[in-house]
């Protein structure tokens, strides 16, 4: 049940205009009577959501090519685009390429690269003061104003670095759809990065195919 907001304004005016109806949940298109008295092809969308567990003890990394390709499959779209995008701000969603290696913690070596170099640029942090955030008045809306589930105790707000690295690296991508296939090259893979180390939890990612 995803409100994607401006998108979803678009659609329910185009609809309008073009004197088209749709039914939610559906994937597929119909055709509408233009302006121009010929018919056209509404925009189909398809929106799935992946549930990924982090570990809570370092930057957890997800790589979910397979999925994203099976929910594209799924659509049944051919030829648009497929939006991949975190649902926190801690976290990101990038392209890269498999680097075969991995450390004794199961980390692939260019996952391991990339912790170094941000590392250096935003160190994790460990206590109060090392960053400006979290300051006095959003610890005191993360203790009084957040549920438990969000901020269940003081340990969970520094998590600064994870803010930055989200930030830098960013929230969401977005490929190209053609032929019904990924357009992300054969050594293309996606992944999902979790940059909170201060607990175990469950990730939600959002897949949006938009096409026809």
């Amino acid at each position: 049940n995803c409100q994607w907001g401006g998108w979803d304004r678009w659609h329910q005016w185009h609809l309008k205009s073009t004197g088209s109806t749709a039914e939610a949940g559906r994937n597929d298109f119909g055709d509408g009577e233009s302006k121009r008295g010929g018919k056209e092809k509404i925009m189909a969308t398809y929106v799935e959501q992946l549930i990924l567990r982090s570990n809570g003890n370092r930057v957890t990394y997800h790589e979910i090519t397979e999925q994203v390709r099976e929910i594209v499959k799924k659509s049944g779209i051919k030829t648009g685009i497929c939006v991949v995008s975190s649902q926190h701000t801690t976290c990101s969603v990038f392209l890269e390429e498999y680097s075969h290696d991995h450390n004794f913690c199961g980390d692939e070596y260019l996952q391991v690269d990339l912790n170094n170099g941000l590392e250096k640029i935003f160190p994790r942090c460990l206590s109060e003061g090392q960053y400006y955030h979290p300051g006095p008045e959003h610890t005191r809306f993360g203790l009084e104003d957040c549920d438990k589930n969000t901020v269940p105790d003081l340990r969970s707000l520094l998590n600064t670095e994870a803010h930055l690295k989200g930030t830098l690296i960013g929230y969401s991508q977005t490929y190209i759809v053609d032929e019904g296939k990924l357009c992300i090259g054969s050594l293309g893979y996606i992944y999902f990065a979790d940059w909170d180390q201060n607990r175990e939890r469950d990730r939600k990612c959002k897949v949006l195919v938009m096409g026809e």
